[in-house]
């Protein structure tokens, strides 16, 4: 499949046409966000927690309309997905703490990691007598595991405000789906124009029409499937120095987010699960930028970072690495001069 623009339509098409029964499913589960039921929670009226049901059934959808695209693979990212959402799902409807959460996500990476689908970056020192095949199948699972929780908890962290989450999901997968062309990985360019179009349906249902939440669910799963992407992307006609920094980048402004808010909650002594106005949405609100423009900036900084991700694949190894490393030590220096300033919460006191 050279066009990637059959399976993102029709899977913008199921994500819309999905949106109302997904919804009225939410509310009989009983899937409601309430207002003030945690101090970050500040929307005005009960508001279901659908995402995840909407992304779960398109891709049972799309998997059942084009089996021929379902490889290995893509079976085990998907089974992998499933265990991700249920988890979330039940995060939705109970209000798990941290540790329930994480046992979910390692379920979903244990069966990649049994299936093969994981990292093999430490291979490489093996095969040069450096370690062990041993050691080096660990640090490639510990790699593994660290992308893979590292990926689904930044997409949900970062999930505080309607439409950040879908729009972040839009622009990592619009830019999974160039690389992957470039890559000649078709089945990959394929599932990343259907959850592309996921993305756009979400963006609907949760920013313009304002009529559900992504939820746990939702935003733990578009993390899940954007680091499995990471891990099955493989550009093997690039140069292998430095085509390793490419998914980084391309999901840098989930993982600057993350970051902000860890050094921010451990310097306070604050739990890092917990609900906070502290991310970096919120900071540019206290900074006096309008919400509308708080989103944009994040949507802005994440196009900006995926498009020198794009110029580092076309660059010599050595002049691609230096992007990389000035990048993260630009991103380094607007993350501490934000962590010093208070957040909402701070503002609030």
């Amino acid at each position: 499949m050279s066009n990637p623009f059959l399976p993102l339509v029709i899977s913008i098409l199921f994500s819309l046409a999905l949106g109302y029964p997904v919804m009225l499913l939410a509310k009989r589960l009983n899937l409601m966000d309430i207002p003030a039921s945690a101090p970050h929670k500040i929307h005005a009226r009960p508001t279901p927690l659908a995402g995840g049901l909407l992304i779960i059934s398109t891709l049972a959808v799309m998997g059942l309309l084009f089996r021929q695209w379902l490889g290995r693979e893509i079976l085990v990212v998907l089974a992998g997905a499933l265990v991700v959402f249920l988890f979330g799902l039940w995060d939705d409807l109970k209000g798990l703490s941290a540790g329930p959460k994480l046992i979910g996500q390692f379920l979903a990476a244990v069966v990649l990691i049994s299936s093969g689908v994981q990292v093999y970056f430490a291979t490489i020192l093996s095969d040069a007598g450096y370690v062990s095949p041993f050691v080096a199948q660990a640090l490639n699972i510990v790699i593994t595991l660290f992308w893979l929780f590292g990926i689904t908890n930044a997409l949900n962290m970062i999930d505080s405000m309607d439409g950040i989450v879908a729009g972040l999901g839009i622009i990592a997968s619009v830019c999974f789906m160039a690389a992957t062309l470039v890559a000649n990985q078709p089945v990959l360019t394929f599932w990343s124009a259907v959850l592309l179009g996921i993305c756009a349906g979400l963006y609907y249902w949760n920013n313009l029409a304002g009529k559900f939440f992504l939820g746990d669910s939702g935003s733990q799963t578009i993390g899940f499937l954007l680091a499995c992407f990471g891990i099955l992307y493989n550009p093997l006609n690039r140069n292998p120095e430095s085509s390793w920094i490419v998914p980084i980048m391309l999901l840098g402004a989930p993982v600057f987010d993350t970051s902000l808010v860890v050094l921010s909650r451990f310097r306070r002594g604050q739990p890092v699960g917990s609900g906070r106005r502290d991310h970096t949405y919120h900071r540019l609100i206290a900074l006096g930028i309008s919400p509308r423009y708080a989103v944009l900036t994040v949507h802005l900084t994440a196009l900006i970072i995926s498009g020198l991700a794009f110029i580092t694949l076309y660059l010599p190894a050595w002049l691609a690495l230096t992007f990389f490393f000035s990048t993260i030590i630009f991103g380094l220096t607007v993350l501490l001069s934000l962590e010093r300033k208070p957040s909402l919460d701070e503002q609030s006191d």
